[in-house]
């Protein structure tokens, strides 16, 4: 049925849930996945003032190695999982994208038949919808998405 499963994973609590499911999944299937965890652009501010250039510029590199520490370790977790389970697994780091898009381009560049993804937990009435990004997922893509809560 499915043979190559794309999991996107923010590394959140809810997305590993997302992952451990997902992995099942292709365990079950003997299906190949493809990890994808994305950064987002850094967020454009305000900076003022006669040395904004090089503050910003600090604050650009440290965010992007941030980043990259982050989605490094939580894509060594998801090879970890992977291998632990006999899975076939890619992982990539897409940088600077709305995870969304990244997500949906991700998908299609590597010919994934389906896409898992956690919901987004909220709160009151924000339980009922989902999360932006899986919204977003859902609503333009033309692969299935397994959305896991």
């Amino acid at each position: 049925m499915y043979k190559h499963l794309l999991i996107a994973t923010d590394g959140s609590e809810l997305a590993e849930k997302g992952v451990a499911h997902g992995l099942e999944l292709a365990r079950g299937l003997g299906a190949a996945v493809t990890f994808v965890t994305v950064s987002e652009p850094f967020p454009a501010l305000a900076w003022g003032g006669a040395m904004a250039g090089y503050v910003a510029a600090d604050e650009l590199t440290n965010y992007e190695e941030s980043a990259r520490k982050y989605a490094g370790e939580v894509l060594d977790r998801c090879t970890a999982s992977a291998d632990a389970l006999g899975v076939r697994a890619k992982v990539l780091h897409v940088e600077n994208r709305a995870p969304a898009e990244a997500i949906l381009d991700t998908a299609r560049a590597e010919g994934c038949d389906l896409i898992v993804m956690a919901s987004h937990g909220r709160r009151g009435l924000g339980r009922l919808m989902l999360g932006s990004q899986t919204a977003e997922v859902v609503s333009l893509t033309d692969i299935p998405v397994l959305v896991v809560r």
